[in-house]
């Protein structure tokens, strides 16, 4: 398998970690792309319409994306548990993964309002918005901490790629000091080897 990755995404990250966990990733070959908003890769684009990165070549040629989409391919491939087969379970981590990537998707578009975006263009309304939205995100997860019970499926995956990028590219949110519940109970999540590696936010 060949992936289109950027060293610093945190999609790729959550994909890295999957493959990781299933003993999967010395079957995928790494294919440095550069995934900017505005000078797109052609390279990815001849496999991804979108142009976007995580996108996966599967052994027989077929190209995959997104994150979603990869990692549902990779547990699959690998006999994982990451995602319930049916019932509560499946949407509640389904769920979580759509609040894990909220945050990241929040994050990416604060990043490029503020870094790829002319000064003059830019709408500060606008990024508060999202770092808003990251902050309300937080405080659901303090408040429910629940949510995160149980073995590791998909959605604990996707918390931690999105509060690891937190830390990341926003440290002045100081997230661990702000919500210690949520801080707390992802705590043996992030400190599985798979989530502490640095591949994928260097």
């Amino acid at each position: 398998m060949k992936l289109h990755f950027a060293p610093t995404s945190p999609y790729v990250r959550k994909c890295m970690v999957v493959a990781d966990e299933l003993g999967l990733s010395d079957r995928i070959t790494l294919l440095a792309s550069s995934a900017h908003p505005v000078t797109r890769d052609a390279s990815i684009i001849a496999n991804n319409p979108l142009g976007k990165v995580p996108t996966l070549i599967t052994d027989d040629g077929v190209a995959l994306y997104d994150s979603r989409v990869i990692c549902e391919y990779l547990n699959d491939l690998g006999g994982g548990h990451f995602f319930p087969a049916h019932g509560a379970a499946r949407w509640h981590a389904l769920t979580l993964q759509s609040l894990g990537d909220g945050i990241l998707d929040a994050a990416l578009l604060a990043r490029y309002e503020t870094m790829v975006r002319p000064e003059a263009l830019r709408w500060a309304d606008w990024t508060a918005g999202k770092l808003d939205a990251i902050r309300t995100s937080l405080t659901h997860l303090e408040h429910h901490p629940d949510v995160l019970d149980g073995a590791m499926h998909i959605g604990h995956i996707a918390v931690a790629c999105s509060l690891l990028y937190l830390d990341f590219r926003f440290p002045d949110l100081n997230w661990r000091q702000h919500y210690p519940t949520l801080a707390r109970t992802i705590e043996p999540t992030l400190a599985r080897e798979s989530l502490k590696k640095e591949r994928a936010v260097a």
